[in-house]
């Protein structure tokens, strides 16, 4: 059961095209059985009581014929009807029947009429034809030949009728495919449409031609499309002003402890919090936001990486990069700065300083494998995918309860963003392992010792 579900094709086309086959196919063998098993039996005996027919006519006329002109009767019926009688002899070369069940079916018929002497016969010496055996008298030692021609009595046989069929089949199913395929095609459509809509872009709108249904789920489709746009758009808005608002008390605020008479204690606490409230609306930003309105470019991986690294290196933080090669991808910087950035936040938050954090870049097939590690406490592999999920934290060492929750939740939705994907794994000898494996664009130039 289990092999015929990996084998079952998974799109909607193959699906429905390989179910209209096998419906077709189970109909033309129902077909095939009904012909061979209620069809055969009535035309063969139909064919025998013809058969009989002729060979009693035959008999009768040369019997109540006179003897000289037996062969005017002869030479007649082989030229008006094309039934040839000759002598049967023991030596004579003949040809059995094909042994096929409607050719049984007819000689048996015959036999029960004409008596079980009765011999049959495809060839007499070279001439082909359905020759039938009989005697003038059943008491008489001579025997007759008499051949009819064949295509009176051999009909189509049902392989015959069957390759027909096929043929018929094959018609039908390249319709049936033309069909599902005509369905189907504004299907991917829609798709490839709402898997944009899922990456925050605005797809061109869907063609609104074609079968009604599929014309009204087009026509849904892009009245939704444009209300997510205009929603997009408004959530931007709102966005950039509560920022602007929010920031500009903080300012004065920030500007009023640095000069209060408060004791430097004080001051140090009260500037953290504005700090820390400062670092919450930008990642509240950053996660409405989340870098789609920026346009993809190449980018250069290891270099990329590098001016982080710079970044790090002169604010005084431990910070170490290993690559193993130059990787390009097509990626919206900025936007995977800030993922990179709250990666490695993130890793001095929980780890500390003293700690370090690495920062490496490899290749995996086709994927670029960025890596930050720490030495901190790490997360319980039970708990990552809840800590993606926007506000939520963790209520163990490594959890910050001045923090949003947004930070991880902000990674991933750009790493998705960009065909890839977040992973946070227990490092060996402990600590935290995040992962974000990208899409490469070309080939990788490794780096040469």
């Amino acid at each position: 059961m289990s092999l015929f579900r990996s084998r079952w094709p998974r799109t909607l086309l193959w699906q429905t095209f390989l179910v209209v086959a096998v419906v077709m196919v189970m109909a033309l063998v129902a077909w095939y059985q009904i012909f061979r098993h209620l069809q055969q039996g009535p035309r063969a005996n139909d064919l025998a009581q013809m058969v009989v027919s002729v060979v009693n006519l035959t008999r009768t006329a040369l019997i109540n014929a006179e003897p000289r002109r037996r062969r005017e009767l002869l030479i007649d019926l082989a030229a008006l009807e094309g039934i040839r009688i000759y002598p049967a002899e023991r030596e004579d070369e003949i040809e059995p029947l094909p042994d096929t069940r409607p050719i049984a079916l007819l000689t048996s018929a015959i036999r029960r009429s004409l008596g079980e002497q009765t011999r049959f016969a495809s060839s007499w010496e070279g001439l082909e034809g359905f020759w039938v055996s009989f005697r003038l008298d059943p008491q008489d030692r001579d025997e007759y030949w008499v051949m009819l021609p064949a295509d009176r009595v051999v009909r189509p046989r049902a392989v015959d009728w069957l390759g027909w069929g096929a043929l018929a089949l094959a018609f039908s199913l390249l319709a049936a495919y033309l069909i599902v395929s005509r369905i189907n095609q504004p299907l991917r459509g829609i798709a490839e449409a709402a898997r944009a809509v899922g990456r925050g872009e605005t797809p061109p709108p869907l063609s609104e031609k074609g079968a009604s249904d599929i014309a009204d789920v087009a026509r849904a489709f892009n009245h939704m499309a444009g209300d997510l746009a205009r929603l997009d758009a408004d959530r931007r808005l709102i966005l950039a002003g509560v920022s602007h608002d929010l920031r500009t008390p903080l300012a004065r605020l920030r500007l009023g402890v640095e000069m209060s008479p408060a004791s430097d204690e004080d001051r140090e606490a009260m500037a953290t919090d504005i700090e820390e409230m400062d670092r919450i609306i930008g990642q509240f930003v950053d996660f409405g936001r989340d870098g789609q309105s920026e346009s993809g470019a190449d980018l250069e991986l290891s270099a990329f990486l590098a001016e982080i690294h710079a970044d790090y290196i002169r604010r005084g933080l431990p910070l170490s990069l290993h690559a193993d090669g130059e990787f390009m991808i097509k990626a919206r910087p900025l936007a995977l700065r800030r993922a990179m950035n709250n990666l490695i936040d993130n890793a001095y938050r929980y780890a500390g300083i003293s700690q370090g954090v690495e920062l490496r870049l490899r290749r995996s097939e086709s994927r670029a494998i960025i890596e930050v590690l720490d030495r901190g406490p790490g997360i319980p592999p039970e708990e990552v995918e809840r800590l993606k999920r926007p506000f939520t934290r963790l209520e163990t060492a490594r959890t910050d309860a001045r923090g949003s929750g947004l930070g991880l939740a902000i990674v991933d939705r750009i790493a998705r963003g960009h065909g890839g994907e977040l992973r946070l794994l227990q490092r060996d000898g402990g600590g935290l392992q995040a992962v974000i494996d990208l899409p490469l664009k070309c080939v990788s130039i490794e780096k040469t010792s």
